[in-house]
């Protein structure tokens, strides 16, 4: 075997392994690229951070890996297979503007939503169901609003719903699109304290985040995106001045932040 073949050989072995992997991954909006030649292992059992400014690509990455916006180029892999067979490994949860949320169902039926790979399609939602979507919404907080319409809850109540729907679902790899956009300190501490379980369960979640204060504390790997990727790797490794200055440009109020909270980080 030569050593192309070799090399071939490992890529196919890492992408069997990796909850996500992407290779020569190009996406394109109107005929101008929105990312370009990205590749990318997540590792398993992790907390991934994904960052970069507005208009980098983040939001596109997730969508892109489960096939809500088509690619011009690139090979994705779940656990070694395409999204559409391994789709029932993966839980996606939406930006909050992305979501209709004047549809008339309660914060109980959205959770539901997460259980229709166990319920089936046209079947009924059982006793036992609704009992599991219960547990879900007392995990994150909300259990006592089960029954109020969707659009009458907060954003952070909202956030909390779409939480709840993604642990019913029990994936393997979740995606999560911003998940503490908008939402008040308690909701955040509740939310990366269920990832944090999660992540003690052996499950992979990778996370659009934009807040650079706390991304030290809360992940354990990033990915570092501005059209191209930027770096990616643990957080104690690609969380630097550089890389944020390669990422974000002449932002410097962000990298700033970011360099206090590294400091803040050392200290402690």
């Amino acid at each position: 075997m030569n050593t192309e073949q070799t090399a071939g050989s490992v890529e196919v072995a890492r992408a069997s392994v990796a909850p996500l992997w992407v290779q020569d991954l190009t996406v394109a909006y109107h005929r101008r690229p929105v990312l370009w030649d990205i590749e990318l292992e997540v590792p398993r059992g992790q907390l991934v951070g994904v960052l970069g400014p507005n208009g980098a690509g983040k939001s596109t990455l997730i969508k892109a890996v489960i096939g809500l916006v088509p690619c011009m180029s690139g090979c994705v892999r779940i656990f070694g297979q395409p999204y559409r067979r391994s789709r029932h490994r993966v839980g996606y949860v939406p930006q909050r503007e992305s979501v209709d949320w004047d549809f008339p169902v309660d914060a109980l039926d959205v959770v539901t939503m997460g259980l229709y790979r166990q319920i089936g399609w046209f079947r009924p939602v059982t006793r036992r169901h609704r009992q599991t979507a219960m547990e879900a919404l007392d995990r994150v907080g909300i259990a006592d609003l089960a029954h109020r319409q969707i659009s009458q809850l907060s954003g952070g109540q909202q956030q909390r719903a779409f939480l709840a729907r993604a642990l019913v679902h029990d994936a393997d790899l979740y995606l999560m699109d911003e998940p503490f956009a908008s939402v008040d300190a308690s909701t955040e501490r509740a939310i990366i304290e269920i990832l944090r379980e999660m992540k003690s369960r052996g499950k992979t979640v990778l996370v659009v985040h934009h807040d650079l204060q706390t991304v030290s504390d809360y992940f354990d790997h990033l990915v570092l995106l501005n059209l191209r990727l930027v770096a990616q790797g643990a957080t104690a490794e690609v969380f630097t001045r550089e890389n944020l200055r390669a990422t974000y440009g002449g932002r410097l109020t962000l990298l700033d932040e970011a360099t206090e909270a590294m400091r803040r980080g050392e200290g402690t």
